[in-house]
């Protein structure tokens, strides 16, 4: 008898396996990489071509205008840095400079300050929290022009409630459109009431994304409140902080409606001596009143410098929050 045994035929060898990437070689594979390189670039595309119209050309636009003696009427020579020259001399230059930088300052501290003030209390557990931080928004929605007009009869000399009410206390009667601080003081509020709630919703949407069990943990070690806000809330909203200081510092130096509604007055000179006229309404005024656009222009690039410097100033000093340096 002869005993037959099976042998097992010998295995075909498998073709290799392709990673899910990949699809195939030639003309296709190459496409469906480009495609997949290409498409991201071309979504974002239009934000940079948006950008690259309304923004960089006009930058680069403005500049080039400021180095010419450009009027509206008359002709363009080049000048090279002669308009930087003469604002740096120009005492009307100065004076909207430091009329800006004060109203900033008197408008930006307080209103960040009631910002997080008012984001603390909107984010505790209170009757009616939707309303009141619906109620918050309300001078967002309300036109700057009807603030305006409120606000100039609310400091009217004559007639106006911030008048009467200083009246009780034994002060006279102030022109706040006479003195450079008195306008300061109340174009400012103008300022706070229409951003000081914006700012506040921005703070408190941040504090909700704090987790809750850092307060938990910080209570049962016996931090009273008031040490918890300083410890945890103020150091967590570090990032939001600097965001909003740069908001303000971008929207203070530029400040422009406000003063020219309070004046009443489109020759934009900010009272008889340009006791409140800022940066912005300068720039307008040569540019659209006096015809000088290059003189207009460099004002401009002026005022993007001091932007920047601010911003940086700012930033060193809302960096060190909570302790970081």
């Amino acid at each position: 008898m002869t005993l037959h045994v099976d042998t097992p035929a010998p295995a075909r060898p498998r073709a290799p396996r392709r990673s899910p990437g990949h699809r195939g070689s030639g003309r296709g594979g190459g496409l469906a990489r480009f495609d997949l390189r290409a498409t991201p670039y071309f979504l974002v595309s239009p934000y940079f071509l948006l950008f690259a119209v309304f923004g960089v050309f006009p930058l680069g636009y403005t500049l080039w205008v400021s180095l010419y003696d450009w009027e509206l009427a008359g002709d363009k020579s080049f000048i090279g840095f002669d308009n930087y020259i003469s604002l740096i001399t120009d005492a009307a230059f100065w004076n909207a400079v430091v009329n800006t930088l004060a109203m900033f300052v008197i408008s930006t501290v307080p209103q960040l300050v009631l910002a997080l003030i008012l984001a603390n209390a909107l984010n505790k557990r209170i009757r009616g929290r939707l309303f009141f931080r619906l109620g918050v928004l309300l001078p967002m929605i309300t036109s700057v022009v009807a603030v305006a007009v409120v606000f100039t009869q609310l400091y009217g000399r004559d007639y106006g409630m911030i008048n009467w009410f200083l009246g009780l206390f034994g002060v006279d009667a102030i022109n706040w459109q006479n003195e450079s601080w008195t306008a300061w003081i109340a174009i400012s509020t103008m300022v706070d009431w229409r951003w000081t709630g914006y700012n506040a919703i921005i703070l408190l949407a941040a504090m909700q994304t704090i987790p809750k069990d850092l307060y938990e943990a910080a209570a049962l070690d016996g931090a009273s409140a008031q040490r918890q806000f300083w410890q945890i809330t103020i150091p967590m909203l570090r990032p939001t902080i600097i965001f909003i200081v740069f908001i303000s510092t971008i929207g203070g130096l530029t400040l422009f409606t406000e003063p020219v509604l309070f004046d009443g007055n489109p020759t934009m000179a900010g009272g008889a001596t340009g006791q409140y006229q800022t940066v912005a309404m300068f720039i307008v005024k040569e540019a659209f009143r006096d015809f000088d656009f290059g003189y207009a222009a460099a004002a401009a690039w002026l005022l993007f410098a001091l932007i920047l410097i601010g911003t940086l100033i700012n930033y060193s000093f809302t960096r060190r929050i909570g302790g970081n340096k």
